[in-house]
């Protein structure tokens, strides 16, 4: 009788142990997430800008920029010998590309006007008491109170031609200089160019506008040829700046690279046609069927908007997730202003618990700018053949690895690019 009690509780034993292991399911923590990635460049009207030194009889001065297709170079240089007058394209600028998308290169000089700002009355030229090399001061002259046009006030200037000589060269690439030269020494009134300025710049923009009052800065450049206040406001309203197109996310274990592998190829899951041609949809079909993802899917649609579309500076994409403890976040959004990079955390993403709790902050200083090693990379938001100048998919196979951009072009830091938030819900 007492064997068989004993066999009982050990059997009673047995069972409520193997119960206790079969119901030991742990429940791991989960919460829902809003994840929020907003463009914070601040969106500029020139693409870049610079100065050159005074210009004397005899001499010459040159700069270089990158510009790409759709691109316009404007210059500004006072006519020492005057009042108020300067050298400059039309204030549309001079368009760098025909219609053919070919280079303009050679003496482009047919396209350069002699400017009256309209700030200061204007005397015989060469011989005015209130011209830079008579005055006793910077501007001295009357106040003209007008608008900048072109010169018309009965004086006789010499020709543009036998002042100067402005020519453009194409040095490969998206490369350009500007040769800009004085020639007043066998003029019939040689004059110095002062220091100017120069701008690059699309179609929608204006160093200056004729018909209108000249700004403070265009006044002193073409009063005093000081140019100190216009390249202080191009410097100001000049550079690069970017869109991100639609992009991917995914939910996943911890052991899972689902986007990318750093170093090495793209396994041609979609990864080239989001970093190439800010293109989600393959990436996000490929996806949906890898093992070890909970969840993925698109974000496409700006907040507010009622249509998909790339993400402009000051506006925001979100979408929202639900994660369980171990699970990882990664995410993928092309830099539109490139041949093919792309901000991403790292290739395994980042954990959305830490030690048991949910994240929630600004993540961004997880995120990098990768390479995709697709598409051999360009001068950043010049090149010809990225996505806003109609050159998506077009440029020249790279064969590379996936890798953080070294490639010694300038970009922004990242915080100056993209904030990326994950909210607790």
């Amino acid at each position: 009788m007492m064997k068989k009690r004993i066999v009982f509780v050990l059997l009673s034993t047995l069972l409520i142990a193997t119960s206790c292991n079969n119901n030991d399911d742990t429940v791991l923590p989960s919460a829902t997430f809003k994840v929020t990635v907003e463009n914070v460049f601040m969106p500029k009207a020139f693409q870049s800008n610079g100065v050159f030194d005074a210009i004397p009889p005899g001499s010459s001065q040159s700069f270089s920029f990158n510009a790409g297709k759709g691109s316009y170079v404007s210059l500004a240089t006072m006519f020492v010998k005057s009042n108020d007058l300067f050298y400059g394209f039309s204030d549309t600028g001079l368009a760098l590309y025909d219609t053919n998308g070919d280079a303009i290169t050679g003496d482009v000089t047919m396209h350069i006007s002699l400017w009256d700002a309209g700030t200061e009355v204007n005397q015989e030229p060469g011989t005015g008491s209130n011209q830079p090399m008579n005055q006793s001061g910077p501007n001295t002259g009357d106040d003209e109170n007008g608008t900048i046009h072109l010169v018309n006030d009965n004086f006789m200037y010499p020709s543009k031609e036998s002042v100067i000589k402005v020519s453009l060269t194409h040095d490969g690439g998206t490369l350009f200089t500007v040769t800009i030269e004085n020639l007043s020494n066998t003029a019939t009134l040689a004059t110095p160019l002062a220091p100017g300025v120069w701008a690059v710049h699309n179609d929608q923009t204006k160093l200056f506008t004729d018909g209108t009052t000249a700004s403070a800065g265009m006044e002193k450049l073409a009063e005093d040829g000081d140019n100190s206040m216009m390249n202080g406001f191009l410097m100001n309203n000049s550079g690069y700046f970017s869109p991100f197109a639609p992009g991917v996310y995914a939910v996943h274990a911890a052991t899972v690279k689902p986007i990318f592998t750093n170093n090495s190829s793209d396994i041609g899951n979609g990864l080239e046609a989001l970093a190439e041609d800010g293109d989600p949809s393959a990436l996000a079909s490929s996806l949906m069927s890898t093992n070890g993802i909970v969840t993925s899917g698109v974000f496409n649609t700006p907040d507010g908007a009622s249509n998909p579309g790339p993400l402009l500076p000051t506006n925001t994409y979100s979408f929202t997730i639900t994660a369980q403890e171990g699970d990882y976040i990664s995410i993928a959004t092309m830099l539109v202003q490139s041949n093919d990079l792309f901000y991403a955390f790292d290739d395994s993403g980042i954990a959305l618990f830490t030690n048991g709790n949910p994240i929630s902050g600004d993540v961004t200083s997880s995120l990098t700018l990768w390479d995709a090693g697709t598409e051999i990379n360009e001068y950043p938001g010049a090149g010809n053949n990225q996505p806003v100048r109609g050159g998506a998919m077009s440029g020249m196979d790279e064969n590379g690895i996936v890798h953080v951009v070294n490639d010694g072009f300038m970009y922004p830091a990242t915080a100056e690019a993209i904030k990326v938030t994950i909210t607790l819900q």
